[in-house]
């Protein structure tokens, strides 16, 4: 077991550093886009929810306070952590059941900004503003996810 904190803790740290080297601010949402979600679902995917749980928060939180973004610490921890739990899920389900895990894992993180963003700034327009860089990450997250978390599986599998 104690293995695995190590490499959770390896893994946030490798999606944080991925996160903040490509980054790409978003004026309208006053928010960003990053490949973290690449690494949360690719964590989930490998370690299983409480693996997506713990990096999907840290990476989460981390980027926000690393990145100057301080006020969305929370609820980046919150949302990723849901979001790598709930993707962690379809760890060696089905095909089907790996599709619902994860599409339901991009809407609890789509949503779960729309209402920070609603909380944060006071209105639905800043919510709407964030939609479509939310649901452009998350798919984009899923996508490259898959085919990597299927080589990586077997490797780390290995050590644990």
């Amino acid at each position: 077991m104690k293995k695995q904190y190590a490499f959770y803790a390896v893994t946030a740290a490798l999606v944080v550093a991925i996160s903040l080297f490509i980054i790409i601010p978003i004026p309208a949402s006053n928010g960003f886009f990053t490949f973290a979600d690449v690494g949360i679902v690719t964590a989930s995917m490998v370690f299983g929810p409480v693996g997506g749980l713990v990096v999907g928060a840290m990476s989460g939180g981390l980027i926000d306070l690393l990145s100057g973004y301080a006020q969305w610490i929370i609820f980046s921890a919150v949302i990723h952590g849901a979001q790598g739990y709930i993707a962690g899920l379809a760890k060696d389900k089905s095909r089907k059941e790996q599709v619902l895990y994860l599409v339901l894992s991009a809407v609890v993180m789509i949503v779960g900004y729309a209402i920070a963003s609603w909380i944060l700034y006071g209105t639905a327009a800043a919510a709407i503003a964030g939609l479509f860089t939310n649901i452009l990450q998350s798919g984009v997250g899923i996508l490259v996810a898959i085919p990597i978390s299927i080589r990586l599986k077997p490797v780390i599998e290995r050590y644990l």
